[in-house]
């Protein structure tokens, strides 16, 4: 119980600031003995108050944001309700022979940040793309993503607005927070409904998340941010690595 409450802590601290916590948590459950399906609809439900709390941590820098923030809401929760009913439609197998791999490519994408980042930063003159195809494809698309596994989602939505808007890295990674709290609110609903959940480790992991959420928003800039990625990935690929040798 420690362990799970500690590791939403960590996960909610590390969502706030990378947006790849559910690469600690999923894990934890999976060593727990629950089954990988179960695990990430459980630890969907856990980390949406993290998500919340962290949003509520950057509140300053959603300051002047509403109108970017109701363009984006709609694909948002679309995608998210789109990716949870795929997760409850497919069969379970399919959700296990497709995980190692969303695994793999949420550590890829952890490892490939810093340089997406720089790149960004070196971006100018973008201009609000909400009008824009493929930006709200590439919105929906991360939402469908989210709703169905989610683990490194907000490494995704981090770096598609900072390709297509001009703005503070950290105003956008603000409004990361809001998209990926509403991508997994609408999952959590549907799992909640629909889903095999397992109810303790959920409720230490939304206690855990929401604390964390506070301290990624509050002491997230002097984090070391290294230390956290190689942290994620060597935790990812070990679970990748278990569930590729499991029968």
């Amino acid at each position: 119980m420690a362990g799970v409450f500690g590791a939403g802590a960590f996960a909610g601290t590390v969502n706030t600031v990378v947006g790849s916590g559910s690469l600690l948590t999923f894990p934890t459950l999976i060593a727990m003995g629950y089954s990988p399906l179960v695990a990430n609809v459980t630890n969907t439900l856990g980390v949406v108050p993290g998500s919340v709390s962290g949003a509520y941590g950057y509140r300053r820098e959603l300051v002047g944001q509403r109108d970017r923030l109701r363009r984006l809401a709609p694909v948002s929760i679309a995608g998210g309700a789109v990716g949870a009913g795929l997760l409850l439609i497919l069969p379970g197998a399919s959700f296990e022979r497709v995980v190692p791999y969303l695994i793999v490519m949420a550590c890829v994408l952890v490892v490939a940040q810093p340089r997406l980042s720089a790149r960004m930063r070196r971006r100018e003159g973008a201009n609000e793309p909400h009008s824009q195809v493929g930006f709200q494809v590439g919105m929906f698309a991360t939402a469908v993503y989210g709703g169905y596994f989610g683990a490194a989602q907000g490494v995704m939505f981090i770096a598609l607005l900072a390709i297509f808007i001009d703005d503070h890295l950290q105003r956008l990674n603000a409004t990361k927070n809001v998209v990926a709290a509403l991508v997994n609110g609408v999952a959590a609903i549907l799992f909640m409904v629909f889903a095999p959940i397992a109810w303790l480790p959920a409720g230490l992991l939304a206690a855990g998340s929401a604390i964390g959420g506070q301290i990624g928003a509050r002491a997230g800039r002097r984090l070391p941010l290294t230390l956290l990625r190689v942290l994620i990935v060597v935790s990812g690929l070990a679970v990748a690595i278990k569930l590729f040798v499991s029968p």
